[in-house]
């Protein structure tokens, strides 16, 4: 169980950056990329501003016009407070889509006060992917019509945004290992405004498909049961790609999967190898101003003993069938 220990100590790290970066005024200066600590990390390049704006884990945004330097950290968030999320929830993973005129903020609010059930010892909080909008990039974002969008008796984590071959907009997100001890990536369609979601979700793979993540339970070799912050895309030759990150021992890792319908009904076949180095994770895609394709990811880092999740971009080649990491 130590691959969970480890699991569970970085995510308090992060769930402890969260609440103290919520509770307090912020600061805004301009800062290098690399002097950031943010886990997640989802940058939106905005054409009408010509300005890429980041979010994370904690809800905050930057904003920067090259990439190098940003300014931040800005309060983009407002929620009800009376609905199932509470005063003061956690926010994880958020992103930024624009989608027909108007930004869209896909986040894991988190209810530490209300529980769900408990399953195998793990008392389960009430967690839940919800979805916010604007009529600007750097907000305000606000609630829309719907309260949920999920089943609440499920834990689910890093929604984010796919509009498939059938031109329906969809939520692709995780079922947290905690509840089914398999984490699931899932996906439900949205209204047309994402204002609410449509009928229920479907299971797309499991954590126990990966051939790449494991860990050691009771001294036994298994499959990791980890599924984290999925991301979809299209190569140039128009193939539907998945990157998703689990574990691998006690290294967070990316890999990736493929689609053989070319939609999000699969069947998706795993890549054999991860993607990325060990320790970089929870990835997504932009496209530069210049058109460069970029993967932002965090990095696990030790600084005096503890581990920091720092921001960082990879350069990424579509122009074949298959993702590539460039550097």
């Amino acid at each position: 169980m130590k691959t969970h220990c480890l699991k569970a100590t970085l995510l308090m790290l992060a769930l402890t950056l969260c609440t103290s970066l919520s509770a307090q005024q912020h600061r805004v200066r301009t800062v290098p990329l690399s002097d950031i600590r943010l886990s997640d990390p989802c940058i939106l390049a905005d054409s009408a501003t010509q300005t890429y704006y980041m979010t994370g884990t904690g809800g905050l945004l930057w904003k920067s016009k090259d990439l190098k330097m940003w300014t931040g950290p800005y309060n983009v968030v407002q929620i009800d407070t009376a609905s199932w999320m509470g005063p003061r929830p956690m926010i994880w993973a958020a992103e930024l889509h624009h989608y027909k005129g108007k930004y869209y903020y896909f986040a894991t609010f988190t209810n530490r006060d209300v529980f769900i059930g408990a399953v195998k010892g793990n008392r389960i909080e009430r967690r839940a992917c919800h979805v916010l909008v604007s009529d600007r990039p750097d907000g305000p974002y606000v609630p829309m019509q719907d309260k949920t969008y999920l089943p609440a008796d499920i834990p689910t984590l890093d929604g984010t945004l796919w509009v498939d071959s059938d031109g329906k907009p969809y939520m692709i997100y995780c079922g947290e290992w905690l509840k089914n001890w398999n984490g699931t990536i899932e996906k439900i369609e949205l209204k047309p405004d994402l204002s609410g979601s449509v009928g229920e979700g479907k299971v797309l793979f499991r954590a126990s498909d990966s051939p790449w993540s494991r860990e050691r339970e009771d001294g036994v070799e298994t499959f990791n049961k980890v599924t984290d912050g999925p991301w979809l895309f299209r190569t140039a030759t128009g193939r539907l790609g998945m990157l998703w990150t689990s574990w691998v021992y006690k290294d967070y890792t990316q890999g990736v999967a493929y689609s053989e319908s070319g939609t999000l009904d699969g069947p998706w076949v795993q890549e054999k190898d991860p993607v990325t180095p060990p320790n970089y994770g929870h990835s997504m895609l932009f496209r530069t101003f210049d058109g460069q394709w970029k993967m932002s990811v965090h990095s696990h880092k030790s600084v005096n003993g503890h581990y920091v999740r720092i921001p960082c971009l990879f350069d990424v080649d579509l122009s074949g069938n298959r993702l590539v990491i460039k550097n």
